[in-house]
């Protein structure tokens, strides 16, 4: 059987590290690829090509490989970082993805996409394809949700792939050490 197509939303929150960390120890086999999604709201960085630009913001950006940290167009490079508008305090992150690929033999790669993050997720599974999307949830209050939304909600009930929702209490404290 061909590797699926994993993908996990990040925004790189605790929410969307025990989100992987889930990913990695549940789902993700020999030959998987692992996905990391982060959809950003705001503008669409500048490039000297107008055209890169306007193909980022309907498409978001390459999909990377993250592959020991050799290439310089890699999540893991603080420059390419920048230019995505990446958290800074991503390296436990880095150092997740570093883990389960190598102790679960998967290809990790990373796809950053602009706009609205749960209609994003959604179109995500048609474009990159995904056969699997994990998500994190931040618990929010029912008025929070009734007020702002809620990503993983939208995301269940529109996307056209199996859906897991990863709460904090869903990780057994042996996940937060190993992962």
């Amino acid at each position: 059987m061909a590797g699926r197509n994993i993908g996990v939303a990040v925004d790189f929150s605790p929410c969307s590290k025990n989100a992987l960390r889930w990913a990695a120890a549940n789902l993700a086999a020999p030959g998987d690829r692992l996905i990391l999604i982060h959809a950003r709201q705001g503008l669409v960085p500048h490039f000297n090509s107008a055209g890169l630009s306007h193909l980022w913001e309907r498409d978001g950006s390459r999909t990377h490989l993250h592959e020991s940290y050799r290439s310089s167009l890699e999540l893991s490079d603080p420059r390419v970082s920048k230019i995505y508008g990446l958290a800074p305090d991503r390296e436990e992150t880095l150092e997740i993805l570093s883990r389960a690929a190598a102790q679960r033999g998967v290809q990790v790669f990373a796809k950053v996409l602009w706009g609205d993050p749960a209609k994003k997720l959604t179109e995500a599974v048609h474009k990159v394809p995904l056969q699997w999307l994990v998500v994190g949830n931040r618990g929010l209050s029912t008025v929070k949700k009734v007020l702002m939304g809620s990503v993983s909600t939208y995301v269940v009930n529109h996307a056209a792939c199996p859906v897991t929702v990863v709460r904090e209490n869903m990780l057994p404290s042996a996940l937060t050490t190993s992962y």
